[in-house]
C-alpha cells in the first residue's frame, strides 16, 4: 500500500476527528447561543447578548473558511457582510447593532450552516476517523490486544457482522478490520473535501447575494472613478497651462522680438533664437512626460510586462521583476494595472526603506495577479487618504481588489488581482 495514501489517510482522519468535535462542541453551543439571545430580545437580555454571540459566530465560519482553503483547497467566497457603523450610546449602541446584525442575510446564513455544520457536517467528518478506529479495532482482535467490555458470558462477542468466539473468528475481524484501514485510505481524503463542499455550499453567499454585492461595489467604483477622471483632467489642464503652454508663449514672444531685431541688432536676435529653441525642446519633453503619463508608449507597443520592468530600471533600488503572461489583457485594463503598479512601487521607494523589491506578474484562473515585495520596515496599511486606499479604487473599477501584509519590521507584500482574458 502507497505510503503517501497511507499518511494522507491518516491526516484526512485526524482533521476529520477535529472537524467532527468542533461541530459537535463549538458550531452546536453556538447555534444554541444565538437562539437564546435571539429569543430573549423581547426581554432586553438578548440586546446585549446577541452582537458578541453572533460576532463569534462568524469568526467561527471565517475559521472554518480558511481551514477549506488550507486543508482541502476549497476556496469558500468571503461573506459580503454588511457594514456595522457605530452607534452612540451605550445601550442604544448594543440596540442599533443588534438590529444591524440581524438585518444582515449573511448572518442568516451563517446561522443556517451552524446547524448544517453540527449535523451532516459533523457526521460526514466523522466517518473518516470512525473507519480507522474500527479498522484498529479488527486489528487489535485479531492480536488479541484488545476485548470489548460487551462480551456474553461465555467470551464470545460481536465484532461488526462477525460473532467472535475463538482465534479463527478473531483473525476474521482482523481481516474485516483490514477492509475498514482499506476503505479509510481510499476514501478519508474525500471525505474530508465532501466535509467542506458542504460547508461551501451553505456559507458561500447566494447568486442574489452576490450579484447585489456587486452592484454596490460597481457603484461606488463608478463613483470613485468618474472623480478619478475628473480629477486626471484638471492635472491635465494645469500641466498644459502651466508647463508647455507656457514655454510655447514664451517662444512666440521671443519670435516676435526677433523679427523684430533682425534688421536692428542681429546679435540679440541670434541669442533670442537660441532661447526659442530651447524653450521649444523643453516644451516639447514635457508634452511627451504628459503624454507618457496618460498612456506609455512602451505599455502601447510592448505590453504590460515590459512596462514594468521600465518602471523598475527608474526605481532608486534594485528591483527583480518576474513575467508569466502568455497574451495581453485589454488596453483600460493593461493601464489600470500599470498605474496601480507605478503607485505602489513609488509608495515602496518613497516610504518603505527598503533596500529592495520583487515584482511577480502572471495570470492563471482567469485573474492577472501583480504581487509586490519589498524587504522595507513594513507598517503599510490601506487607509484613506494614502497611495494604497487610490490604487484600491482604480482596480474595483475594473472589479479587482487589493490585499496588504505589511507587519512590523517587514516584509511588505501588496497583492493585486483583476479578473481578465488575455489575447
Amino acid at each position: 500500500m502507497d505510503g503517501a495514501r497511507v499518511r494522507d489517510a491518516l491526516v484526512a482522519g485526524a482533521r476529520g476527528l477535529a472537524l467532527s468535535l468542533t461541530g459537535w462542541t463549538v458550531s452546536l453551543w453556538l447555534s444554541l447561543a444565538a437562539t437564546l439571545s435571539i429569543a430573549f430580545i423581547p426581554l432586553g437580555v438578548g440586546v446585549l447578548t446577541t452582537p458578541p454571540v453572533l460576532l463569534a459566530v462568524r469568526a467561527h465560519a471565517d475559521r472554518r473558511r480558511l481551514r477549506a482553503e488550507r486543508w482541502a483547497g476549497i476556496h469558500v467566497p468571503a461573506a459580503p457582510y454588511r457594514p456595522l457603523a457605530p452607534s452612540r450610546g451605550r445601550l442604544m449602541g448594543r440596540a442599533g447593532l443588534t438590529r444591524r446584525l440581524l438585518a444582515d442575510p449573511a448572518t442568516w446564513r451563517d446561522l443556517r450552516w451552524l446547524v448544517v455544520d453540527a449535523t451532516a457536517g459533523a457526521a460526514v467528518a466523522a466517518l473518516a476517523p470512525g473507519m480507522l478506529a474500527e479498522g484498529l479495532f479488527g486489528v487489535l482482535l485479531a492480536a488479541g490486544l484488545w476485548r470489548p467490555v460487551t462480551a456474553a458470558s461465555d467470551g464470545s462477542y460481536w465484532y461488526e457482522f462477525v460473532p467472535v468466539s475463538g482465534q479463527g473468528t478473531a483473525l476474521v475481524a482482523g481481516a474485516v478490520g483490514c477492509l475498514w484501514f482499506a476503505a479509510a485510505v481510499l476514501w478519508n481524503p474525500t471525505l474530508v473535501r465532501a466535509h467542506f463542499r458542504l460547508t461551501r455550499a451553505r456559507l458561500a453567499p447566494t447568486a442574489e447575494a452576490e450579484l447585489a454585492r456587486r452592484v454596490v461595489r460597481l457603484t461606488e467604483t463608478r463613483r470613485d472613478a468618474v472623480d478619478a477622471s475628473a480629477a486626471e483632467l484638471r492635472r491635465i489642464e494645469r500641466d498644459l497651462h502651466d508647463g508647455a503652454q507656457a514655454r510655447l508663449v514664451a517662444m512666440g514672444m521671443d519670435l516676435g522680438t526677433v523679427e523684430a531685431l533682425l534688421d536692428k541688432d542681429p546679435e540679440q536676435a541670434r541669442r533670442l533664437l537660441a532661447q526659442a529653441r530651447r524653450n521649444s525642446a523643453e516644451a516639447l519633453g514635457e508634452l511627451r512626460d504628459l503624454v507618457r503619463g496618460i498612456h506609455p508608449p512602451v505599455l502601447a507597443e510592448r505590453g504590460l510586462g515590459d512596462a514594468v520592468r521600465a518602471l523598475a530600471l527608474r526605481l532608486p533600488l534594485a528591483a527583480e521583476v518576474t513575467v508569466d503572461l502568455h497574451g495581453r489583457a485589454d488596453a483600460p485594463v493593461e493601464s489600470a494595472a500599470y498605474f496601480a503598479v507605478s503607485e505602489v512601487l513609488a509608495n515602496a521607494a518613497k516610504h518603505s526603506g527598503a533596500e529592495r523589491l520583487w515584482i511577480d506578474l502572471h495570470h492563471a484562473d482567469g485573474m492577472l495577479r501583480v504581487s509586490v515585495t519589498d524587504d522595507g520596515r513594513g507598517g503599510a496599511v490601506i487607509g484613506a487618504g494614502s497611495g494604497l486606499a487610490g490604487v484600491e479604487r482604480r482596480l474595483g473599477t475594473f472589479d479587482g481588489v487589493l490585499a496588504v501584509s505589511s507587519p512590523a519590521g517587514g516584509p511588505t507584500v501588496v497583492t493585486m488581482e483583476m479578473p481578465c482574458a488575455l489575447s
